[in-house]
């Protein structure tokens, strides 16, 4: 009995480290969810917008859209969630410019029609060009230019905002880290040993100054609104936070413009 215990418990084993190295190998594959392909803006009915091509520091090149502000109003650098491309935001992105903010919105490399494949300090490097655009090209005065980040595009947006003295920042479902979502959905895999992006939000936010703005669902079952408040409370003042009703992917478009609209009004970004 003894030897077939140890028998079933050394075949436990392996079939646990099985499942650590391919929850490892995979880990990408179950972190970002490119869509391949995408047309012209204006073939998902976006008026004003033109395309972009960006070279980020590595060579790697990486598709956008651009659209000017309306005088007095900032420009809004968009990093989107993980699955995708700035086409499925289409709709959002109309309603963002008719409002009057300016945006420039990137597909990560590896979607939709950028060059290469994802990774945490890939999309780093994706949104400093970005910013490089914005300012050195576009001209964007910094405290016109908002870093919006949605999703895993917040853990994009908290390092950027490390980096760059925006004029605000702006983070919609935001998490604390990678490693904590990782934990929560995987507890019986040892998440910190074998995770490789973390995305650690939680240790940079307080290294942000700008005005911060978060929206969250209290719905939300993807990323817990506990993440974002937790987040929340740790980032510096002057902040705010605004909760809706619906959860991941529903937030009401008008809800979330109407926010924006009131956070560029009570911190000077909108001079009408």
């Amino acid at each position: 009995m003894s030897r077939f215990i140890k028998s079933i418990i050394k075949l436990l084993v392996f079939a646990y480290c099985i499942v650590c190295m391919t929850a490892c190998t995979l880990q990408r594959q179950l972190l970002y969810h490119p869509a391949a392909g995408i047309e012209s803006p204006g073939a998902y009915g976006l008026n004003g917008f033109s395309e972009l091509r960006l070279q980020d520091e590595d060579g790697t090149h990486i598709a956008a859209w651009y659209h000017e502000a309306r005088a007095g109003y900032p420009t809004l650098l968009s990093f989107h969630g993980n699955a995708g491309t700035m086409a499925n935001r289409a709709q959002y992105f109309a309603a963002l410019t008719n409002a009057g903010f300016g945006l420039l919105a990137i597909d990560y490399r590896g979607y939709g029609a950028s060059e290469g494949s994802p990774s945490e300090q890939g999309l780093y490097q994706d949104a400093r060009a970005a910013v490089g655009y914005a300012t050195h090209m576009l001209h964007l005065p910094v405290n016109k230019i908002v870093l919006y980040g949605e999703s895993i595009g917040t853990g994009v947006a908290v390092q950027m905002g490390t980096e760059f003295p925006a004029g605000a920042v702006v983070l919609q479902s935001p998490y604390t880290s990678i490693e904590a979502i990782a934990k929560g959905r995987y507890p019986f895999l040892p998440v910190h040993m074998l995770l490789e992006d973390r995305f650690d939000s939680i240790s940079k936010v307080e290294r942000i100054h700008a005005p911060l703005l978060v929206i969250h669902g209290e719905g939300d079952t993807i990323i817990p609104v506990q993440e974002g408040k937790t987040l929340f409370a740790r980032a510096n003042n002057p902040k705010e936070i605004v909760f809706f009703p619906q959860g991941h992917n529903d937030l009401s478009i008008d809800g979330r413009v109407k926010a924006l609209l009131a956070f560029g009004r009570k911190y000077a970004l909108i001079k009408e």
